[in-house]
């Protein structure tokens, strides 16, 4: 087998994701193939979006992503390093800086896309910390913003998962949807039910009515 061969059949995944178990029912969806030529950004929003369903499986979410992608664009995805991936945050980051220059979108919206919701970090502080950036970029996209919000949150969060269930279909339509996982916490903590938390231990719902969603742009 020539090297170049040998290099095509290597994963740039690594073993760990390499080893992730897939959904025996995927379908692959009908994504729209990125040639190169347009925004990176609003490529990654697509491709999330039409993996919703699946946004909870990082092995997946990697695995799939080349499928979206052209013979040009397939060109860069098989120049990466042998096991160099060993996530799907790292592989759109390594996507975008790639093709960085074909983007359309302002830059700032690029801090949306990294944010995540980190070691013992509550959602309040999370949602505040969202808000404010997005308020700063007045980036009108709503598709991109809800999925990068949906995208930040811990993968074992239940609240994720709703999201992925019933993907928003704009901020306000988000912002409701949090307001009323507030509303139903405080009744359920009045009657003595048990709260909704993540399924993880860490990082715990702690919403107030301080959070401050969106604001319209001026």
């Amino acid at each position: 087998m020539s090297q170049v061969l040998r290099r095509a059949a290597c994963s740039r995944f690594s073993k760990e994701i390499e080893c992730m178990e897939m959904t025996r029912r995927f379908t692959r969806p009908p994504f729209t193939i990125y040639d190169g030529k347009t925004d990176p950004v609003e490529h990654i929003s697509h491709y999330i979006h039409m993996m919703s369903l699946y946004s909870h499986n990082d092995g997946l979410m990697c695995k799939a992503f080349p499928s979206s992608l052209g013979l040009t664009t397939m060109c860069w995805f098989n120049g990466l390093r042998k096991g160099s991936i060993r996530s799907f945050e790292e592989l759109i980051q390594e996507f975008d800086a790639r093709f960085i220059t074909c983007s359309r979108v302002q830059q700032p919206i690029r801090a949306l896309l990294s944010m995540k919701m980190r070691g013992e970090e509550t959602l309040q502080s999370y949602m505040n910390k969202y808000w404010e950036l997005y308020n700063e970029i007045g980036y009108s996209n709503e598709q991109v913003t809800t999925s990068t919000f949906q995208l930040g949150l811990f993968e074992d969060s239940e609240l994720r998962d709703s999201l992925t269930m019933r993907p928003p279909k704009g901020m306000h339509q988000l912002i409701r949807r949090l307001k009323s996982l507030r509303d139903w916490r405080i009744i359920a903590c009045r009657a003595g039910a048990r709260p909704w938390p993540p399924r993880s231990t860490v990082g715990s719902i702690a919403l107030t009515s301080s959070s401050r969603g969106p604001q319209e742009n001026q």
